[in-house]
């Protein structure tokens, strides 16, 4: 048996129905639609209004979908992992959930908390997995519901943030040359004062005062997470292209996190990529935290060639950052 190679074999997205403008927006905040798109490049957003329904239930909507059009055994699937930053409860893990919604006989299921760089994180887990030749075909969901812990009266975050939910199947195969080809992650570790969620985890439980205090929605003070984000993407994308002797003529796509249109062509600028090569969508869904990058791969799907090189790259609270090497394998 030769050299296992992890590929991706199929691809699921969701967004819920009802659509957040930007119009409408400017009616809750102060704000306009033409100061959104001149600063973060957003039109308008996916919000999951339904009550009693979260992040488990895109999650399931994204993995049914990509079983359907893959036509997957499901009692062939090993594993489940869903990364996400607003899972439906502190416990049991969303991935249970999704685990038993889908009837998911045979397979182990967690969560994987790594922010924005959920799903860049999960797919390099998932790869190791493939590769180590114990499993055979795994689930990989990056969903989240942002829209449970944006304060609708913050103008600098709410006009961010949307709900959704991508998935991809994971399997082995003997071909060489394609899949997963290497991988360049990092965690910063001093990124808590500048996005964090101030309550509601075990060093500040959640409280009459907490609640009072607006403490259970996300903060976030952007210009130094701006700051970052370019520096740490732009550099990891430079670094596993030179790693792998890759020049930008050499790249088909590059599929970012879609936090902020100014840092995805930033980003494109500062690595010397074409913006043409850079998949965006951040104009129709907003930043969906881990959803981003396997929303885009959804969209993009019918546009990827078999042998593309593609690089994949993130940055999140953490601050957490990466990029990855992918050729496309069908």
């Amino acid at each position: 048996m030769g050299k296992i190679n992890a590929i991706i074999t199929g691809v699921g997205g969701y967004v819920p129905d009802y659509v957040l403008t930007n119009e409408e927006l400017a009616r809750m905040v102060d704000t306009s639609d033409e100061w959104i798109l001149t600063r973060v490049g957003i039109k308008e957003r996916h919000i999951l209004t339904e009550e009693g329904l979260g992040t488990s239930y895109m999650a399931r909507k994204a993995a049914k979908q990509l079983m359907q059009k893959t036509g997957v055994d499901p009692d062939t699937i090993d594993a489940l992992i869903v990364t996400t930053t607003t899972p439906d409860y502190k416990f049991p893990s969303t991935a249970s959930i999704v685990l038993g919604k889908l009837g998911l006989k045979n397979a182990f299921a967690f969560d994987f908390e790594a922010a924005c760089c959920g799903f860049l994180y999960s797919l390099d887990v998932a790869a190791s997995m493939i590769q180590c030749g114990r499993y055979k075909r795994i689930i990989v969901i990056g969903a989240d519901k942002m829209s449970s812990m944006v304060d609708y009266q913050d103008r600098q975050t709410c006009v961010l943030f949307g709900d959704g939910a991508g998935a991809v199947l994971v399997e082995g195969t003997e071909e060489e040359g394609v899949g997963v080809q290497d991988s360049f992650l990092r965690t910063d570790g001093k990124g808590l004062p500048y996005l964090h969620m101030k309550a509601g985890g075990s060093v500040c439980p959640p409280s009459h005062f907490t609640v009072d205090h607006k403490l259970h929605y996300l903060y976030q003070e952007g210009r130094a997470v701006f700051r970052f984000a370019v520096t740490a993407m732009s550099d990891d994308v430079v670094h596993i292209m030179q790693k792998n002797g890759l020049t930008a003529a050499d790249v088909n796509w590059v599929i970012p996190h879609e936090a902020n249109l100014r840092i995805i062509e930033a980003v494109a600028k500062r690595a010397e990529i074409p913006i043409e090569k850079v998949v965006i969508n951040i104009d129709r869904y907003g930043n969906t935290s881990a959803a981003t990058i396997p929303l885009a791969i959804w969209d993009q799907e019918q546009h990827l060639k078999k042998g593309d090189n593609i690089i994949f790259t993130a940055f999140g609270a953490g601050f957490v950052h990466g990029a990855s090497y992918y050729k496309w394998a069908y």
